[in-house]
C-alpha cells in the first residue's frame, strides 16, 4: 500500500538589523533545505550545499528504508515578503521581476531530470516582531492566512504595492472597515490610497514526489540568492554591549577577521574608511532533523565572490579550498544550530 505524507522545502525571511536606518539597508531572503514529516523511513544520505550571494544550490541523496512507497507533495515556499517593506525600502531582487511567477528562478531535478514545478501564492499577516523568535518559525509559522479575505474583496495577490494600492483606493468604506477590523489594512488620515496593506505574500513552488521503497533518490534544487544587507561600519575598538560586539558574538569574528574587515573597508589608494557594505546570510540547517537519522555526509561550500571580500561564521572545521571558496565537511551530522554568515565586500569590489 502507498502511504501519503507531506513534504516541504522552505526558505525563511530576514530584514537588515544593524546600526543603520531602514533607508540604509535592504531586505532579502534567507534560505533552508528540504523538510519532511517524521516517518522514520526516509534518510538523508548526503547533503551538498553551495551558498554564494548570487545563487543557492543544494543536492541531496535520500534513501527510503521502509517497505512501502511514500508519495507526497514537495513544497518550497519562499519567506513572507511584506508589501509595506517593498514600498518603503529597497529589496534584494529586481522589482521588475517581483510579479513574475517564479521570480527567484527556482528549479529542481530528480535523478538528474528536470521536474516542472507549480507556483501559487498566499497572503499572511505575520506575527509582531520578536527579536528572540527563531529563524525557523518565519517559515514553519509565517502568519495568519488571509488569502480568502483578499479574494473576497477582489484584492490581487500582487507583489507590486502600486497595483494593490490602486485596488484599495477604490474599495467602499464598508469593505475598508471590515479589512481594518481584521487587521489586514491600516486606515488613517494621510495614508497613501486611503489605506496601507499589512499583509505579506508567500510564494510557493511544489511538485509531487514518490520515494520508492528500498531505493535512493537524488533531488537537487537551486534559486537566485537575494540576501539582506546594507551600510556597514567597523571601528578599531569594540565597545561592550555595542552593535559591533553583538556582531562579533553572532558571527564569531576573531581578531584576525577584524583586521581583514578593516582592510576590506580601506580603499585601494590607502585612504582609511570605516564604512562599506555587508550582507547577512542565514541558512536554516536544523530542518534536517525532520529526516530519519543524521545526515550521512554533509558538505557546505561558501563562495565569497572575490578574494578581497571577507566572511565570518561560527562553524568548526572550515577549510579554505580556493581563492574565494571555503568548505565544511561532516559525517553523521545532526545540526544543532542554524547557519549565519557575515560577508563584507571589499570597497574596491563595490559599484562606484
Amino acid at each position: 500500500m502507498m502511504r501519503r505524507i507531506w513534504v516541504a522545502a522552505t526558505a525563511a525571511a530576514a530584514l537588515l538589523c544593524g546600526p543603520a536606518s531602514a533607508n540604509d539597508g535592504f531586505g532579502g531572503l534567507t534560505a533552508t533545505g528540504l523538510q519532511f514529516d517524521k516517518t522514520g523511513v526516509v534518510q538523508m544520505l548526503s547533503e551538498d550545499l553551495y551558498i554564494s550571494l548570487k545563487q543557492v544550490r543544494v543536492a541531496y541523496i535520500f534513501r527510503h528504508r521502509g517497505g512501502a512507497d511514500v508519495t507526497g507533495e514537495v513544497i518550497f515556499p519562499l519567506p513572507p515578503v511584506n508589501l509595506m517593506s517593498l514600498r518603503e525600502s529597497d529589496f534584494a531582487i529586481d522589482p521588475d521581476t517581483l510579479d513574475k511567477p517564479n521570480f527567484v528562478h527556482f528549479t529542481v531535478t530528480v535523478d538528474g531530470r528536470a521536474v516542472p514545478v507549480k507556483t501559487d501564492r498566499i497572503a499572511v499577516i505575520e506575527p509582531d516582531y520578536d527579536e528572540n523568535r527563531p529563524i525557523s518559525e518565519v517559515y514553519t509559522a509565517p502568519g495568519r492566512d488571509v488569502t480568502a479575505v483578499l479574494e473576497k474583496y477582489g484584492i490581487p495577490l500582487s507583489l507590486r504595492p502600486e497595483t494593490v494600492g490602486a485596488v484599495l483606493a477604490k474599495l467602499p468604506k464598508a469593505a475598508k472597515d471590515d479589512l481594518a477590523a481584521q487587521g489586514i489594512i491600516e486606515v488613517y488620515e494621510g495614508a497613501e490610497n486611503g489605506a496601507d496593506p499589512r499583509w505579506s505574500i508567500v510564494e510557493r513552488y511544489h511538485w509531487t514526489q514518490t520515494f520508492a521503497a528500498g531505493r535512493d533518490v537524488k533531488i537537487a534544487h537551486s534559486y537566485d540568492g537575494a540576501f539582506p544587507g546594507g551600510v556597514f561600519g567597523w571601528n578599531a575598538v569594540t565597545e561592550p554591549d555595542s552593535w559591533q560586539a553583538n556582531l562579533t558574538k553572532t558571527y564569531c569574528i576573531d581578531g584576525g577577521t577584524q583586521k581583514a574587515i578593516r582592510k576590506a573597508l580601506r580603499k585601494s589608494d590607502g585612504e582609511e574608511s570605516w564604512y562599506g557594505m555587508a550582507y547577512y546570510i542565514d541558512y536554516v540547517l536544523t530542518t534536517a532533523k525532520t529526516w530519519a537519522g543524521p545526515i550521512g555526509d554533509f558538505r557546505l561550500t561558501i563562495d565569497k565572490g572575490d578574494p578581497r571580500n571577507v566572511i565570518s561564521l561560527c562553524v568548526d572545521g572550515i577549510k579554505k579550498t580556493g581563492p574565494t571558496t571555503f568548505v565544511v565537511e561532516k559525517k553523521d551530522f545532526v545540526p544543532d544550530r542554524d547557519l549565519s554568515i557575515l560577508l563584507v565586500p571589499s570597497v574596491d569590489t563595490m559599484p562606484q
